[in-house]
This record gives structure tokens, sequence and C-alpha cells, in this order.
């Protein structure tokens, strides 16, 4: 057990501490000679990427393969992936935030490795890259630059969607040395370069590249800060200048008095850089202070974090950070503060020392943040025993409260045992509490699955109450792209393995299957996919058409089934389409319903209802779309055709279709006798229907050709009496109308004659037609005389019927003392006396 005191490894610069944790030991092989390789380290304590230095050369090893590869450790030397290169020099190796490894030739080519098993994807940085070539890169969280040969600046912004664009290039000269200050860390949000060039720094962004007017370079290396608020500068001569990020003032200055320049130069958190030599480490802090570190074992990398750096060397990885000011506040030598004592306390309860009681009672006022410190003191540690110390004494602190919330308390039990499992060796992820806190655990569980530590991942979510299902659906896809078993066997495996899990996304891992040629599992594994939505994409990916209109028509997501049928319709011949829905007549109903519907301007598509309805035989459905166009056509002539053609397609079945036939015939007839109509009277015709044939033509006096319209349509006389009298009413032809009064029958009676005129105005004309109305109700023919204004033709009728009250109404509205009043009260004196 480490039981080594923390401040063993400390070093102070100035008034701040620094501690070099060894995290791991042996973890190259000696014959790996660390020198002769560029090393990128992912942050957050991620994996570290090999790739041989092409300048140098190396004698030749057996045991070492003798084609280029891309190595990918864990920090504790654990091989996760040997990736073959053949694609060229390699010009740029980073990582992103998630641990995508980003590789950039000398051409321009980007490849990104998603996964630590070798997937990627690929894109090319264009704006002539592969013509000038790229010089070298910088990459941060989720994006890249690439100074290229000729001095252009290429970015990319995003990995997901790369699109390099070209940002404002620095003057004519030689770039000592470049780097970048991320967005997340710039008043613009947008990605800022300093490129050293003569005496000065030059900051380019997309719009601009200002000049900073310095006269102490050049400078043969840049650093930023991780909150980008400091600029570290390295010259020629040895010396190393620390600024504020806009260059408006300078923090300090340290003279290395070395001539061969610096292997790396990085800052170590926010308050101290890091110069390092071959096997040298010097550590710079604030005022120019110094610590100094010696390996013995040859080459060391730096491999910059956001609180601090892990040094590789072949036979240990260290972590340098400053001291966490809990921990200073908990371990500094000669301590007195709360925490420290309470601390104390512990130990002399362990040694059942009286002494325990003493500090308790001496810092009771402060033991609230004694206990809080020694919580967060027990995250920052690395060693298990100093942690397990602190949360005792934290437990013996809440103990003697009398009231104390433990969530923290427990919180940090819950992580601290989560980081000793991911720092374990077979694992290799040495996380810190404050890169765990930024990774985040779904984070953290995201780069077990990277690493297919499935066990590991399902302990920690469980552990933490976290979702499971992305985890299970990784080992699955895993399981169907590396599984050698048969298909029948990977599926019934998969399938036992996730039933009942909630959440399990069947369609990423028939995906999975798909992409590696497996099509046959990955529709098995598609049919336990419950949401339908996700099956029917794939399966049209798949070319499996009828089986993914199958599954959207068994969903009733219409608007699915319309997809996947549009993704038909563009994908198959018309006849190849029409083979797929006639089988499935919700499709095929869709289809049509679309087509009525057509495409948003209100109009059908006639051609596909045609071709639909004729492959199906429906040729009165046919027929009906040939009418439709006709009634939209402009021109008579086009109309008549379209007509015709309705009526060629049903003359096949002429029995079955007789009725159709002989309305086809009779409005092919019509329009021709409208043709004539428009031609002789100057007036418009087509499109109107027999009626309205028949009434234009009375009320424009062609009575004739209205009685040959209803001769040759067979239309009934009592229709054709009541379109002559609308027709006449609306011409106002009130001779006509009292030439017909004087006729002794009507088809259609007389009251219709009465109700149209009187509603017309004409009163007089109105009445001449009451005595001819019969079948009236008793009273009817009062109250029609009244209408028309004759109050005493009124009176006269209900005497006869000896209506006593609508006599007394008629006085009463016509007056007693006028002559109309008088009229009416002598014709019901004699009947009606009081």
């Amino acid at each position: 057990m480490d039981v080594t005191h923390p401040t063993a490894g400390w070093e102070q610069l100035g008034e701040r501490f620094y501690r070099k944790i060894q995290l791991y030991t042996q973890i190259f092989d000696q014959d790996l000679d660390l020198d002769n390789y560029l090393v990128a380290g992912a942050p957050y304590a991620g994996a570290i990427a090999l790739y041989r230095d092409e300048d140098k050369l190396i004698a030749f090893q057996p045991n070492r393969p003798s084609k280029p590869s891309i190595d990918i450790y864990s920090s504790a030397g654990k091989l996760l992936r040997r990736i073959n290169w053949d694609q060229g020099s390699i010009r740029g190796l980073g990582w992103s935030e998630d641990e995508k490894l980003l590789v950039v030739t000398g051409d321009g080519t980007v490849r990104c490795y998603y996964d630590l098993q070798g997937d990627f994807t690929q894109f090319s940085l264009g704006n002539g890259a592969d013509e000038v070539g790229v010089k070298s890169c910088r990459f941060y969280a989720r994006g890249l630059i690439a100074l290229l040969k000729n001095n252009s600046l290429v970015s990319v912004s995003s990995y997901h969607e790369p699109r390099p664009k070209l940002l404002a290039p620095p003057p004519e000269g030689q770039v000592h040395s470049w780097n970048i200050i991320p967005p997340a860390c710039t008043l613009s949000r947008s990605v800022e370069v300093l490129l050293s060039v003569d005496q000065t720094i030059y900051v380019s962004d997309a719009t601009a590249c200002e000049d900073r007017f310095l006269d102490i370079g050049p400078f043969t290396h840049i650093a930023i800060s991780p909150n980008g608020q400091f600029c570290a500068l390295y010259t020629s001569t040895g010396k190393a200048h620390v600024v504020t990020s806009d260059f408006q003032d300078r923090l300090s200055e340290h003279d290395s008095r070395s001539k061969i320049p610096p292997k790396y130069f990085e800052w170590c958190g926010n308050d101290a850089v890091v110069v390092a030599w071959e096997d040298e480490v010097h550590l710079v802090g604030p005022s120019g202070s110094l610590a100094k570190f010696f390996y013995d074992s040859g080459r060391v990398h730096i491999v910059p974090d956001y609180d601090g750096v892990r040094i590789i060397a072949n036979d240990t990885c260290d972590f340098l950070q400053r001291v966490p000011n809990v921990i200073e506040e908990v371990f500094r030598l000669g301590a007195d503060s709360s925490a420290s004592i309470l601390l104390d306390a512990v130990e002399q309860l362990e040694m059942n020392s009286p002494k325990a009681d003493d500090n308790i009672r001496l810092i009771r006022p402060d033991l609230v943040e004694a206990v809080d410190a020694c919580i967060n003191a027990a995250g920052q540690e690395f060693s298990v025993h100093w942690q397990k110390q602190l949360l005792k004494a934290a437990s013996f602190g809440k103990s003697v409260l009398d009231f104390y919330n433990s969530d923290d308390f427990v919180d940090m039990c819950e992580t601290l045992r989560v980081l000793n499992a991911v720092r374990f060796f077979e694992i290799g992820l040495p996380l810190s509490y404050e890169q765990y806190q930024r990774l985040t655990p779904s984070g953290l569980i995201a780069r077990l699955l990277n690493r297919h530590e499935y066990f590991l991942a399902l302990r920690i979510a469980d552990y933490l109450r976290l979702p499971t299902d992305k985890i299970y659906v990784h080992w699955a896809s895993a399981k169907v792209r590396l599984g050698s078993e048969d298909d029948d066997a990977i599926c019934r495996k998969i399938v036992e393995k996730l039933s009942g899990k909630p959440g399990i996304s069947f369609e990423t891992i028939a995906r999975a299957a798909y992409d590696e040629g497996r099509g046959r599992l990955a529709t098995e594994l598609l049919n336990h996919e419950p949401r339908a939505g996700r099956q029917v994409p794939l399966l049209l990916s798949m070319e499996e058409d009828e089986l993914a209109l199958d599954k959207a028509i068994e969903s009733g997501d219409t608007d699915l089934v319309y997809f996947v049928l549009h993704q038909l319709k563009r994908k198959l011949p018309l006849a190849g389409f029409f083979r797929v829905i006639n089988s499935r007549p919700t499709a095929t109903a869709l289809v049509e319903a679309a087509a009525r519907q057509g495409d948003g301007d209100d109009r059908e598509d006639t051609t596909l209802l045609k071709d639909l309805y004729y492959q199906d035989d429906r040729r009165l459905d046919g027929a009906a779309v040939f009418l439709r166009e006709a009634l939209r056509q402009p021109e008579s002539r086009t109309t008549s055709d379209k007509l015709s053609l309705a009526a060629k397609l049903l003359s096949d079945n002429a029995k079955e279709h007789a009725f159709e036939l002989n309305a086809l015939k009779e409005a092919s007839a019509l329009l021709r006798m409208q043709e004539v109509f428009d031609r002789d009277l100057a007036d418009s015709f087509t499109g109107l229907s027999v009626n309205q044939t028949m009434f234009k033509l009375i009320r424009l006096g062609y009575h004739g050709r209205a009685k040959k319209i209803q001769s040759e349509f067979k239309v009934p006389e009592k229709v054709a009496c009541w379109i002559r009298l609308q027709a006449l009413v609306a011409k106002r032809d009130w001779n006509e109308l009292e030439e017909i009064s004087r006729q002794r029958k009507s088809p259609i009676g007389w009251v219709p004659f009465f109700n149209q005129i009187l509603q017309a105005g004409n009163q007089r004309l109105a009445a001449t037609f009451i005595p001819k109305c019969s079948g009236l109700e008793p009273g009817q023919t009062v109250a029609m005389y009244e209408k028309c204004g004759m109050r005493v033709k009124a009176a006269e009728e209900a005497v006869k019927i000896k209506d006593a009250e609508a006599w007394s109404r008629l006085l009463e509205a016509a007056g007693r003392n006028t002559a109309e009043g008088r009229d009416i009260e002598r014709l019901g004196l004699a009947v009606f006396r009081k």
C-alpha cells in the first residue's frame, strides 16, 4: 500500500506547489526507442498514438513490424490498436476532444478514426493543399488548422461536417513557429492563429491578419494556456516569455541558457510552463521560478491536458500538475487549517489517543468546512490510501455534527470508485478529478466502449444509475462485425442478451451487420426492432423494397408509407413500381390519393393515375381522369378529344358501361352544338351544362334553339318549363309570361310562376296567376293577394272562406277611414256581424 506522504513529490515554485505523480511504470518495451517516434496524446488522459519519425533512420529490429503503422496505446502502455499506414507522409497527428484520432497527410487528406478499432472517415482539405502540400497542423476540441507550404492557413471547424476554409494569410516570410487559440477561448468564438514571423507575432483569423508589434523574436515555440488567457513564447536564444494572449502585458521572463531548442514547450495548467529536452524537464512557474526533473530512461514526450501534463517515457508515465488548493490546505507542512486538524484527529483516533477529542473541540466552529475540504481533497488524490484517510476524516467529522447533508460525501465515494477502476493499469485511463468532471460519466463510458471494455462500462453505468442501452447496442454491433459464428448463432445470442432491455435499437445493430456485408443477419435483426420508423430506412438501403413497404404499412404510419412509396417511385421503373403496390391495397389507395391531390398545386397527377388504372384494368376510373381533364381544357376541340379518349377506353365493354358511354356521347354532342352557338351567336356557351345552355338561349331570345336542345337531350317537359320560367323572369320578359298565363295548363303548376314573378317585383303580373293556382291550403290565397298588395281581393277571399281573423287584420292594415278600408268593411258586414 502506498503510504508515502503526499508532499514527498512536491516542488515549490514561488508561492505555489507542483507535484509529479507516477501513474504507471514499465509502460513500453525497452527496445522501443521513443526518440524515433512522433507522439500525440488524447485529452482527458486518453489514448496515445505513436508514429515513426520519417526524418530519422532506425536500425532494423526483427521483432518490430517493418511496414509503417500508427500504434495506439493506453497511458499504461497497453497496445489498443495497430493501424497499418500506407497513405504517404504524415504532417499532422492529433486527437479531438471525444478521442477521435486525426491523421493529416502531405497532400491534404484527413482521416478521422472515430473509434480505437481502425474505422475511419476521410475528407480533403482542398484549397490547393494537394498541390502545395501541408507543412504542419494544430488540433483543438472539434477542429484543426493546417499550415500549407505556401503559408496558407486552412481551417476545419467540425470533423462531423468538414468544410475547409482559408483564413487570412500571414505576410511573406518564414514562419518559425505557430499555434492556435481555440474558438472557446476567443471573444469572437472563432479560431485564431498565432504565427512567429521575423521578430514579431501575427494573429490571423477568418477576416484579417494583424501584427502584434513584438521585437523579441523570432520564436521557436508558441504555447497557449488551456484557458486561452496567456501565451508563452520561446526564443532562439533560450528565453521564455509569458504574456497575456492579447499581447498587452508581459508577465514574466525566464532564461534557460540552453543553446539547444527544446522538444516540447507546453503549459502545465494555467500557471506554469513545461520546457522539455530529451531527458530533462523544466517547470517554469510565476516570476521565473524553476523546478527540474530528470529521466534516465531516455527521451520523454509531453502530452498536455487541461490541468497538467503527462510525461511519457519508456519506463514511466507521470502526471505533473499544480497541487490543488484543497490538497495544499490539508497536507502542506505546518498547515493549521481545520481540514488538516480533522485529518490528524482521525489518525489520533486510530491510535486510540485522547488527542482526537481535543482536535475536534479545537475546530468545532469550522467543522463543516473541514468536512467539505476533506471530501474535496479525497477527489484530488490519486493515492487510494490517502483517499480513504480523507474520507475517514470526513466521516468522523460528520458523525460529530448534529446536521450535515451527506450527498457530497456519497457522490465523492461513487466518483472515486469509478476513477480508481479506470485508473487501473489494465484500463489505463488515469483521469484526474478535474478531467473527469469535464469529460462527464457518459463521456467516460464512451471511451470504455471504444476500448471494448463492456463489463466495466456496464458496472459503472449501473453504479451511477445511467442508461445502459448504448452499451448493449455497441457490444452487439461489435459482435456482428467481429464475431466468427454463423448468422443464426450471432442473431440468437444477441437477441437472448438484449431481450427485455429497454431502449435497445436493433436498427443500429442491423446497420452494422449490413455494413459488414451480412445482409441476411441484418434482416433477421431488424425483425426485432419494434419501431417501424427505424426499420424502414435501413431496409430500403438494403434493397429490401417490398419488405420495407410491408413494415411501413404494418406500422399504420401514413407518412412513413408515403416516404417508402416516394423512394420506390424514384428508384423503380413505373411498371415495377405498380407491380409492387398492386398486391397491397393500402399502398395503392395512398398512391391514388396522392396523385389526386397532386404535388402542391392542386392539380392531380393525371399521367400517374392513367398508368395506375391501366395497369389495374380500372377502365371506368381511367375514363373519369380523361373526363376531369376535359373539364379543365380551355379549348373545345381539346375537350372533345379527351371525351373521345374516355369513350374509347370504355368501348371494349360497352354493355357494362352503357350508361357512361351514353353520357359521354351526349357530352360530345352538346360540345359540338355549343361550338356552333359560339360561332353563330357571338357568345360563349362552351363548358355550360344542358340546362345552362337552354337557360342562356331562352334569355337571349333563341327559343327555337332551346327547343332543339330539349329535343336532342330529351330534357323532361317539367325541367324545360322551369328553365323557361327562370330565363324569362331573368330577362324580365313580362309579355311572354303574360301570354303563358293565358294557357290552361302548366307542367309545373302555376305556383312557381307566382313566386318567381313576385320575387322579380312584378306584383300585378304575379296576381294574375293566383286564380290559376290549384291545390292551395285554406287561407293561402288570402296571403298571396296580400303579398301582391291587393288587400281588397284578399278580403274577398277571406270573406269567401269566412276567415274573420284575416278580414280583421286586413281592415286594420288598410284603416277604416280610407277608401280601401271602407270597401273591405263593406265586404265583411254582410258576413261578420259584431
